[in-house]
């Protein structure tokens, strides 16, 4: 067969260089990511739309509880974590209709708190 056709060797070997260095070209600089990479990649960004879409609905049903100047006065003397856990216990870092708490939406209804001036 090499005597017949002596271009065929080095044309595969050709081609499969060319598809290897194609896919280390377009995964370590054109920004290709496998369909897993990819549903993370949305999920994590859906799930930052979501917090920051919600924020304001915490912060006004945090402001609206009794006693709220009180409980921010103490949000703003608390480690970030005892104030993430303020925010939760208060019941306004939920979304939709969960029952448990956002961590993240809390995380942010607190740093939004901090930079009121109530």
């Amino acid at each position: 067969m090499d005597a017949k056709v002596p271009w065929l060797k080095p044309a595969l070997w050709g081609g499969v260089l060319g598809v290897v260095v194609t896919m280390v070209v377009g995964f370590s600089w054109l920004g290709w990511v496998l369909g897993s990479t990819a549903d993370r990649m949305a999920r994590e960004r859906t799930d930052a739309a979501v917090v920051l879409a919600m924020t304001p609905a915490c912060v006004a049903h945090f402001m609206a509880q009794p006693k709220a100047a009180q409980k921010l006065a103490e949000l703003r003397q608390t480690d970030s974590w005892r104030q993430r856990e303020i925010i939760e216990g208060g019941g306004g870092a939920t979304i939709g209709e969960s029952a448990t708490a956002n961590s993240a939406l809390a995380t942010a209804c607190a740093e939004q708190l901090l930079k009121t001036n109530a």
